[in-house]
């Protein structure tokens, strides 16, 4: 049986009762046809979700009965940052649908010296708002049921200046060791930072500061990969060595 995933902020859960907003209650009522007596579950994006049974509908405000909560643990137990650097927006679209699925915790958007997109301040709102909606539509998909949060763009330097996680690593194709070969302080890490190249690279600059701010550098191998395919392999490796997917 399909299972039907539905988000409400926590304002809108009362216990045992959960009205949904008006665009959750468009897509219950008119997309998926959904009745009264119809089993649904809603997340909070702050980890709790519920097991519901449908009782009164509006396309508007549709009122869920709570019946259960859900206690299995879905999330990572590694708190991921990915700072990945602008690129075209198809791609970037991409990039934070497959690691919302693969379970980061943030998505940091870089405006680095060689990114070949330049991001207007007057879209970027626009475009804020659509990744913010892309990774929601993933977290629903995939099971999750935190949020993940998506930052405004920032460039590298106040990137690096306001990472305080216990890893932070950085992707470049100019060489670094292999993940495997990362300090064994790392094994025990709940916090890192990944922070992914555009296809231009990084500059001169922007690997200095790296340096100054502790980054360790990482390569992905003898093939020079793009800069979406680096992002998820890169998330793939770490929730695999550090993470649930191991």
């Amino acid at each position: 049986m399909q299972r039907h995933r539905f988000y409400a902020l926590p304002s809108q859960i009362s216990l045992p009762r959960i009205t949904l907003s008006p665009d959750e209650s468009h897509h219950l009522t008119r997309v998926l046809r959904l009745r009264v007596g119809a089993r649904v579950f809603v997340f909070d994006g702050e980890g709790s979700e519920y097991e519901c049974e449908v009782v009164a509908l509006d396309r508007r405000a549709v009122e869920l009965a709570v019946i259960a909560q859900c206690d299995t643990e879905i999330e990572s137990p590694l708190q991921m940052t990915l700072a990945q650097a602008l690129i075209k927006h198809d791609k970037f679209d991409w990039v934070v649908q497959k690691a919302t699925e693969l379970g980061v915790t943030r998505i940091v958007p870089l405006a680095a010296e060689h990114s070949d997109v330049r991001l207007m301040e007057d879209r970027a709102p626009e475009r804020l708002q659509r990744w913010r909606r892309i990774s929601l539509e993933a977290v629903k998909q995939c099971g999750r049921r935190r949020l993940v949060e998506i930052s405004a763009p920032l460039s590298f330097a106040k990137f690096a200046e306001a990472a305080n996680d216990q890893v932070k690593l950085i992707f470049s194709e100019r060489g670094g060791q292999s993940l495997r070969e990362i300090p064994a302080q790392i094994q025990s890490s709940s916090t890192l930072s990944l922070a992914i190249a555009p296809e231009g690279g990084w500059s001169e600059t922007e690997l200095k500061l790296a340096a100054d701010h502790d980054f360790i550098p990482i390569h992905l191998g003898l093939r020079i990969l793009r800069t979406e395919t680096a992002a998820i392999a890169a998330v793939a490796l770490a929730q695999h060595l550090f993470g649930d997917l191991g």
